[in-house]
Order: C-alpha cells, then structure tokens, then sequence
C-alpha cells in the first residue's frame, strides 16, 4: 500500500520540543489560512445558506439550488467573460498551495499532481467516477423526493454555444480545487501536524460534506461518503490525479447530463 508523501525537507528540531510545537502552530495557521480562502469559507457559506433554507415557508424539496448560473443574462458575451473569470479565480487557492509546497523545498507532484501517469489516472478516475456517479445520483433522487434535499440544477446556463465547453470547464476546475486541498494539501498538513490516519480521514470527509450542505442532507451525507471513499484510495495510491480525473468525469456527466436532459425526462427533478 502507498501512504500518503509527507516528509518535510526542513524538519524541526526532534530534539528541540519547543521547535517542534512552534513548527506544528505554523502549519495549523496555514492551513487556517487557505480554507479561509477557499473550501472552509465555502463550508460556512454553505451552513449559512442550508439555515436559510430551513426557515423558507417552503419544503426543502421545491426549493432550487443552481450550480452553473447566468452571470449576465441576455448578454452572452460578457457572461461569457464572467463564467471564464470565476473559473480562473476559482484555481487561485491550488496555486497557493503551489507556492507553499515550494516554498517547503517540494511541489505540486509530491501530492500526486501531475501528468506523468496520465492513462492510468484516467483509467483509475473513470473507474472510480463509475462506481461513485451511479450512487450518487440514487442517493440524490431519493433525498430529493424525501424533501431532505433541495432541487439541484447543475445548469442554469443559456443555450449558448459555449455552454458545454463553460460547463466542463467548471467540472475540471471543482475537481482540481478540491481534490488539490481537501485531499493532498489537507492530509499533508495534518499528517505534518501529528494527526492520526483516522482522524485525518474525519477531517477530511467533514470539509468536503460541509461545503456541500447547501444542497441539503443528501449533499452533506453523499460527499461525506465520496469523501471517506476518496481519502482511502489516496492513501492506496499516493496521488491526487486520479480522484481529479474521477471528480471531473462524475461533474461533466452531472452538468452537461444536465444541460441536455432537463425537460426532456421525467425521472429528472427540475425548477
């Protein structure tokens, strides 16, 4: 089994306690520091908005959570640009975290980051995407009709030529935010810090549950779940690339799926 990479090149002082300490409080604040902008801050907007929907005089169910929105609508063009700037801004905490692994004498491939396994990555994440979309999608429909869960709408784009290309673009950018930080720089750290296996695993699948909350009960419990799932196999295979891949895949066939059946099948709740 691989475990997952974690020597620092600059430890502290083993026989130096107060070092040690001070070495593991840095760490803490940075990590602090980038899921307050990032993937913690999406967690406490994410509660905000579930409580919000909890006090709505309407059911959890008929209420609409929309995941790709118009940023301009009736202006395709700049809500062409719009869509393309979100994405960007959206990456800027992965190259944060790119800096600071620098910065500790690494990078972004001791988290398994890179394209220098790019058939077997995608072999294992198309693999994985297979088993987890499914199920996924089950245990969706299921919370959705039991009104523990709002209405998803993965698309609320315009029928634009550039929607799809937007849409999978979006995939690819969720994945690699949150597989970057939730799963690499996150176990990294707390290993660093002297967490154990089981509860790095906790911590982990917590965040990813947390920033989904805003989707309901379904969304916290289902990412929870893909998020013990994910941690496990990251931990089997060292490397970040293939749950990116996986990630990606199960977002572009939820998003364009979307897109394109919305309307056009009954099994698929809608707005």
């Amino acid at each position: 089994m691989t475990t997952v990479p974690t020597e620092p090149t600059e430890p502290a002082d083993p026989a130096d306690p107060e070092s040690v300490r001070a070495s593991r409080r840095l760490l803490g604040v940075e990590l602090l520091i980038v899921l307050a902008l990032s993937l913690g801050a999406s967690g406490v907007s994410a509660l905000i908005s579930f409580a919000g929907s909890l006090t709505e005089p309407i059911k959890l169910g008929q209420q609409v959570a929309t995941l790709n929105g118009s940023r301009a609508p009736g202006r395709p063009w700049l809500d062409l640009v719009w869509q393309l700037y979100y994405i960007c801004r959206g990456l800027a905490p992965v190259a944060l975290v790119g800096y600071l692994l620098v910065r500790e004498g690494v990078s972004l491939r001791v988290l398994g980051f890179d394209l220098g396994q790019k058939l077997r990555d995608l072999g294992r994440g198309a693999a994985v995407a297979a088993a987890i979309g499914g199920s996924g999608l089950v245990l969706y429909l299921a919370s959705q009709a039991a009104g523990y869960n709002l209405t998803v709408a993965p698309s609320g784009l315009p029928d634009v030529w550039w929607r799809v290309p937007v849409l999978v673009m979006s995939a690819w950018q969720n994945a690699i935010l949150e597989e970057v930080i939730v799963l690499g720089y996150l176990l990294r750290r707390l290993s660093r810090r002297g967490w154990s296996w089981p509860a790095m695993l906790v911590a982990s699948s917590a965040l990813r549950g947390s920033y989904h909350l805003y989707q309901g009960v379904g969304g916290l419990v289902g990412n929870m779940v893909m998020g013990a799932v994910f941690c496990l196999l990251y931990r089997r295979w060292g490397r970040v690339m293939p749950l990116v891949a996986a990630h990606a895949l199960i977002d572009t066939v939820a998003f364009v799926g979307y897109a394109l059946l919305a309307g056009h099948v009954s099994w698929l709740p809608t707005p």
